[in-house]
């Protein structure tokens, strides 16, 4: 009597459970940019760091764009909803949906914020097809602000600042979401004295994620840990951002290390060396 031969499991990829999604198409850009814009300050900007916002606002300003900021304007909900209060989070969601209406395009100087916008509104109201509407024009017509001004205003930048080395650190989530850190390094690389510097961690989690670094405060020190350390040893002067979170995080782990490394918004850190003078410059 012959032996079956053996069954053998289905071949699978090497670490096939982090496979990375389908690339989504590429998106399409306007072919002129807008004579107006939004501006969603979101909440850690209004709060942390204004002048970054301000900063936001002139560079806007220069590519000759009026920007509306809507006073109402409040959080973007996503610490409600990544957190799991999915009612709390269409409050906040939904009061953000009625004060963005029109056809302006909504530019957000934060990735993780725009992301929630673009990506997660949909499964937020996923019941609710009046709002999908809604939702549906607010994710096609939102831009994080690095990609705003490389893809829509074609924004062409010389430096005029001296020769100096810069991280960028990008939010993993504004990475995934938004492919920040491929806008940010391309505008970085318009400044002709301006060094971008690869460091180890570059690609994780600072540790903030929002509610996260509240719940789990020794993993997400331990996290800040990494990155902070990692951004020392890359040997640049400066550090760069377009993730108000993220800046807050790191900013405080530095200060609490004594380290002289800051980081900076990358909206105020453009204007700078592109010859504007930053608002906490004129004060």
């Amino acid at each position: 009597m012959s032996e079956k031969p053996a069954t053998q499991a289905p071949s699978a990829p090497p670490n096939a459970t982090r496979v990375a999604p389908p690339e989504p198409a590429p998106r399409s850009y306007p072919e002129r940019k807008p004579t107006d814009v939004y501006l969603f300050g979101t909440c850690v900007l209004d709060l942390f760091f204004p002048d970054a916002g301000m900063d936001a606002i002139h560079l806007l300003e220069r590519e000759g764009i009026r920007v509306h900021f809507p006073q109402g304007q409040s959080c973007c909900g996503q610490p409600a909803y990544t957190s799991g209060y999915t009612e709390d989070a269409r409050v906040v969601a939904r009061a953000q949906l009625a004060l963005f209406g029109g056809d302006w395009p909504v530019v957000v100087p934060s990735g993780s914020c725009a992301g929630m916008f673009r990506h997660h509104y949909a499964e937020l109201f996923h019941d609710e097809p009046e709002t999908l509407k809604q939702v549906a024009s607010l994710a096609e017509r939102t831009f994080e602000l690095a990609e705003f001004l490389l893809k829509v205003c074609r924004i062409e930048l010389k430096d005029s600042g001296a020769p100096v080395k810069v991280a960028l650190h990008t939010s993993c989530s504004a990475r995934r979401e938004m492919n920040t850190h491929v806008h940010g390094r391309a505008l970085l690389a318009q400044l002709g004295q301006v060094e971008r510097v690869d460091h180890d961690h570059e690609s994780e989690c600072c540790g903030f994620g929002g509610a996260f670094s509240v719940r789990m405060p020794d993993i997400s020190g331990a996290m800040v840990r990494d990155k902070t350390a990692s951004l020392v040893g890359s040997g640049a002067a400066e550090v760069v951002s377009a993730d108000c979170g993220c800046l807050l995080n790191i900013n405080g782990a530095f200060e609490k290390q004594q380290d002289r490394l800051r980081g900076e918004h990358l909206a105020s850190f453009l204007l700078r060396r592109s010859g504007g003078k930053t608002t906490g410059e004129q004060k």
